[in-house]
């Protein structure tokens, strides 16, 4: 069910006429500038990392805790797939027990089955507390996706031969 269309802001047409101009000369920026080469110190792994103390042993199970692990898995994986199923049959049982009270109820009275049939909207209720620390400003706009952008940017240095 859909959600009421939000009211949209009037907005001056300098301002509208301004960003576009901003961003036709980012678009130009970026038409003229070379691509962006990333750093070369994202692809070096550190050597500490690389130390024989770090690296986890191989550990080898013996064949019987090996078995016994698997066996396990494959009784647990049958175990919720039958709980699975049961669940499935439960639902599909319950389904097809409401369409045939549906029916039956219908053959007695179209209004009763047009009164069962309805959404009970109470049935889920809404309650929504917001933030009471702080009162609303009257006449509050808020902004229109303004953020501060932190990415670092890498320059290429230029070598002399």
């Amino acid at each position: 069910i859909g959600e009421p269309l939000r009211k949209k802001k009037k907005v001056d047409p300098k301002k509208e006429q301004a960003a576009k101009d901003r961003l036709k000369k980012r678009i130009k920026k970026l038409e003229k500038a070379t691509q962006e080469l990333i750093p070369i110190e994202d692809f070096i792994l550190p050597a500490k990392y690389l130390e024989e103390e770090r690296q986890r042993p191989d550990r080898q199970l013996p064949l019987e805790d090996s078995e016994r692990r698997t066996f396990l898995m494959k009784r647990w994986a049958l175990y919720k797939q039958q709980e699975h199923e049961t669940e499935r049959e439960k639902i599909a049982s319950m389904l097809e027990a409401q369409q045939e009270a549906l029916r039956e109820l219908r053959l007695e009275s179209e209004l009763l089955y047009e009164a069962a049939a309805r959404r009970d909207e109470g049935l889920f209720p809404f309650e929504k507390e917001g933030p009471t620390y702080t009162p609303a400003s009257p006449g509050y706009q808020p902004p229109e996706g303004k953020y501060n952008d932190i990415t670092k940017v890498y320059v290429q240095g230029e070598h002399k031969r």
